[in-house]
């Protein structure tokens, strides 16, 4: 039986202008919701509204969601479950043999690098260090004394002061942005955030109940510097989450001119500025060193900043923090017991014992970045010679223009190929990004040879006849 469901109300603000002209009502909303599936935003094991609820939800006849239910059981993309009604799933779903499948797929959905070889050797050293703690520490809602120094220690060697006290260890990034979400918005507050941006903070601040005013982040302009001064000045926003280095999936970094204006006009507005460093560190051929964006602050901006090691070291290390003042860490202490008692001490203990070896490691993902980076621009210019592929300085991904609005439409033909890849509407609002697609760079280089030779079948195979969501998709741009 599933436990993860999805409401009619959500599912219907996922849909967005799923209707078309040319074909009939229920083949456009199987459609839609197949596309939602493959590409992760239901994800499989979703149980999905019961058929008079979206019905009465979409404004349409219980015989047109009937009917599209019904397409997709036989597309094998729904499963009716007794006592659950129909359950989200992808064709086909088997266990994959290795690391870098999903479900018997090719699995590039996400852009993580794989754990550091350092991390096994240091998990061990944690756990001799484990009995020392045992006694004193139970639920740790702040995080362990020596740990919050260290990564004070680290702000401090990057050129921003820090105190350990201005130091919230979290369950990762993912965590701390929902956290912040939960204590600075209310229902209705505006926020300020990058389009397109990383799916699951857009996903954590619509839940806090913000209404978003989404600001342009380009792979050659980065952000327009007016146009981002002026939201922040005519929105008032309560909050605004940027990442300014290597944003996700553009791969932009924020000039130093840009990031004083912001501080400013945050300055100006009361706006709480929530800076995801989570990426700043991943550099390829930058060549200027990382400076925390706090430290750019001339206006005393209210900046909280939130690092993670799920980007450096290892995905399923789940330890981040949040740098903020005294006040608003104590706030956060306070408000985080509603959803968790802490962060596990002995992976905090294993963070303690990489943090010395952070130069090494970050060496090492740097060639691997530059290698994958490189192979790719190198197989889609010979492939996919009319796709924009821009050349990023770090990151995890390039964020790569296809020329037309079928990005969906070529996320289900890969499919097929056996790859697994996110769509570009995943990091947009209401269906936009349809001309572009995030291709990871953090994967093996042997494997990523194989992703792109299976996005070369598929693109060729969409360009020799195009599905029938082909209407739906440029409807949807």
């Amino acid at each position: 039986m599933s436990e993860v469901h999805i409401t009619a109300r959500a599912l219907a603000a996922l849909l967005g202008r799923w209707r078309t002209d040319d074909e009939a009502a229920y083949r456009s909303l199987a459609g839609r919701i197949r596309l939602l599936i493959v590409d992760g935003r239901i994800p499989a094991g979703t149980r999905i509204p019961a058929e008079r609820d979206l019905a009465e939800r979409l404004d349409v006849s219980r015989t047109t969601v009937t009917a599209a239910y019904r397409e997709l059981r036989d597309s094998d993309y729904l499963e009716s479950v007794r006592g659950s009604g129909s359950v989200a799933q992808l064709p086909g779903a088997r266990p994959g043999p290795g690391p870098s499948s999903a479900f018997g797929y090719l699995d590039f959905s996400k852009a993580a690098l794989p754990a550091d070889p350092r991390l096994v050797e240091a998990a061990q050293r944690a756990a001799l260090k484990l009995p020392h703690y045992l006694d004193s520490f139970d639920y740790d809602t702040i995080g362990l004394p020596e740990l919050r120094a260290a990564i004070a220690e680290r702000y401090i060697d990057a050129g921003l002061p820090t105190s350990p006290d201005e130091i919230l260890v979290t369950l990762g990034a993912q965590h701390a942005i929902g956290l912040i979400a939960r204590t600075h918005l209310s229902r209705g507050d505006r926020a300020v955030i990058e389009h397109p941006t990383y799916p699951h903070a857009h996903d954590a601040l619509r839940s806090a109940g913000a209404r978003l005013v989404p600001v342009a982040v380009t792979t050659d302009g980065g952000w327009d510097t007016d146009e981002l001064e002026q939201a922040i000045d005519r929105s008032s926003p309560t909050l605004a989450y940027l990442m300014p280095d290597f944003h996700n999936p553009t791969g932009a970094t924020m000039p130093a001119g840009t990031r004083r204006r912001v501080c400013r006009a945050a300055a100006r507005q009361g706006t709480v500025l929530v800076i995801d460093e989570t990426t700043a560190e991943l550099d390829i051929d930058r060549g200027t060193p990382f400076v925390p964006f706090a430290a750019s602050d001339d206006a005393g901006a209210k900046i909280l900043t939130i690092g993670s090691v799920g980007k450096t070291i290892w995905g399923g290390l789940r330890v981040g923090w949040i740098r903020a003042d005294r006040g608003v860490i104590r706030k956060l202490v306070a408000a985080r017991s509603v959803g968790d008692l802490g962060t596990p001490v002995l992976e905090q203990l294993a963070v303690l014992e990489l943090l010395p070896e952070m130069d090494a490691i970050l060496a090492g993902r740097r060639r691997q970045l530059a290698a994958t980076r490189d192979r790719v621009e190198e197989i889609l210019a010979d492939r996919l010679p009319h796709w924009d592929v821009p050349h990023v300085q770090g990151g995890l991904a390039i964020w790569t223009s296809l020329g037309a609005p079928v990005s969906s439409q070529l996320v289900l033909a890969a499919r097929s190929q056996g790859l697994l890849i996110a769509a570009g509407p995943r990091f947009g609002v209401d269906g936009a990004f349809e001309r572009f697609l995030r291709i990871p760079i953090t994967y093996a280089v042997g494997d990523t040879e194989r992703a792109l030779d299976a996005l070369a079948g598929a693109w060729q195979s969409i360009m020799r006849a195009p599905v029938p969501d082909a209407a739906l998709l440029s409807e949807m741009v």
